[in-house]
Formats: C-alpha cells, structure tokens, sequence
C-alpha cells in the first residue's frame, strides 16, 4: 500500500463513497456531500480527488450500463479498496486516539 496520509476531504469523499456503496457515482458523492456536512463543491475538485484516490489505491472504478434517464450516457461507480478501508480505520483510530486524550473542560468555551 502506498502512503496511508490523507487529507480531510480525502477522507470524507472515502467516507461517503462507502456510505454510498454502489450508488458512489460523482453528481450522487457531491449530492451527499451537500446533505451530509453542508459543504458546496466543485465537480472539478470532486474529480481531481477522486482520481488521486484511485492513484494512490484507495479507490478503483469502472462505468455502469449506460442509462436512459442520462440520455445513454454510462456513469462511472466508486468503490473503496482493502487499502482504502485501512486507512480510514488508521485515520479513525488516530483521531479517536487524540480526542480520548483531551480533557473534557478544556473544550468548554466560555464567553465573557
């Protein structure tokens, strides 16, 4: 497996292509997005890191059958790969690792 880094917006577009499962295509991944955490974004930065996903084996793709609702036109579906799955656990794991390790009054916000 290459680098097991990843970015936050890595990390949420491998999140909600495997909540997604074999509905993981690019207008339904940007839609989730949108429901999800509020967040606009670009079908070209979708792209871009869609692909570096897929560079780095955390993704793989293929085109499903062409539809009439897309006037013949295939989409191409997503899905996590056993490198993908690790390292969204690597990365939950670390995550929860740090926050079990904050004191609970230092996330207290006071406003004086």
């Amino acid at each position: 497996m290459k680098g097991t880094n990843l970015g936050e917006f890595e990390e949420l577009l491998l999140l909600v292509v495997l909540i997604l499962q074999e509905e993981a295509y690019m207008l339904r991944i940007k839609d989730e997005i949108k429901k999800q955490v509020n967040r606009s974004i670009s079908m070209g930065a979708l792209h871009t890191t869609l692909a570096r996903l897929e560079k780095k084996e955390f993704l793989t793709s293929e085109l499903a059958g062409a539809t009439k609702e897309r006037g013949g036109r295939r989409k191409r579906v997503y899905e996590l790969t056993a490198d993908g799955k690790v390292a969204l656990n690597e990365v939950k794991e670390m995550r929860a690792n740090l926050w079990n390790q904050v004191p609970s009054f230092d996330l207290k916000i006071s406003h004086a």
